[in-house]
């Protein structure tokens, strides 16, 4: 079975919006390995509607020679689009939208043969899979950095969710990378 994984660049106060403001003074060559290790991981991505919008205006126009070596990788992986308003997803290549039994069809997605679905961003998709059980694991980067404004990985009125703590490395540059799975209950 095919594992739902979240991987997030995140500050040490819970941001994660606009990480392109605060994260690239941390980035080195353990965050990039990390950070390919977790791309090769998978062959699938799952978007909620606003870090989609957000990619579809740079991903499908964006060249390899720019984005060090990536674009093509973000424009060919299959990736699914979990939104209740969006209608048409056709703006970036190989996106299907999930609209209608959304936990049912991302079960579904887990099923299938392949490699891990790795979700980007997209902190309230994160939150309600995590709180429904079908996130897997949770991969967190966290920059020590205080960005005091931005949306925040878990919203205040998130539900109390178990974590357990299966990896943890500190970068030299000080961020923590962090790996979590949902705490077996007992």
């Amino acid at each position: 079975m095919r594992k739902i994984v979240a991987s997030e660049f995140v500050s040490l106060d819970g941001v994660i919006e606009a990480p392109h403001e605060w994260h690239f003074p941390y980035f080195n060559d353990e965050m990039g390995e990390t950070v390919g290790a977790r791309m090769a991981s998978s062959d699938a991505m799952l978007l909620g509607r606003i870090t989609f919008e957000e990619f579809a205006s740079f991903w499908p126009n964006a060249t390899d020679e720019e984005t060090g070596g990536i674009a093509t990788r973000m424009n060919s992986t299959p990736k699914y689009v979990v939104s209740t308003t969006l209608q048409d997803v056709s703006a970036w290549q190989n996106s299907t939208l999930i609209q209608h039994d959304i936990l049912d069809e991302l079960a579904k997605l887990k099923n299938l043969p392949g490699k891990d679905i790795a979700i980007t961003g997209s902190a309230t998709l994160v939150q309600s899979l995590l709180e429904a059980g079908l996130l897997d694991e949770l991969h967190l980067l966290v920059h020590p950095i205080v960005v005091g404004h931005g949306k925040r990985m878990f919203r205040q009125e998130a539900a109390q969710t178990g974590l357990e703590l299966i990896e943890a490395t500190t970068f030299k540059n000080g961020v923590l990378s962090l790996t979590y799975r949902p705490a077996q209950s007992e």
